[in-house]
């Protein structure tokens, strides 16, 4: 693949990792607010996928695309 098309992919990896953690973040504070557990087990669970996916994207940036 060329390093344009790596790019792009890197940024729509990262853009969704943000959208993610967005959602987790607001299903952190929900479950805060109603002091549901479980729910909150869920929603930091979604935020370490979040920040995850989010560390990924950026190495696939830096490296260009390489493994």
């Amino acid at each position: 693949m060329s390093k344009k098309k790596n790019q792009v992919r890197g940024l729509i990896s990262l853009g969704t990792a943000a959208a993610s953690a967005t959602s987790a973040f607001s299903g952190v504070r929900t479950a805060r607010e109603n002091g549901d557990k479980l729910t909150m087990v869920n929603a930091a669970a979604s935020a370490v996928v979040a920040v995850t996916g989010a560390l990924l994207a950026v190495r696939t940036l830096r490296k260009g695309g390489k493994k």
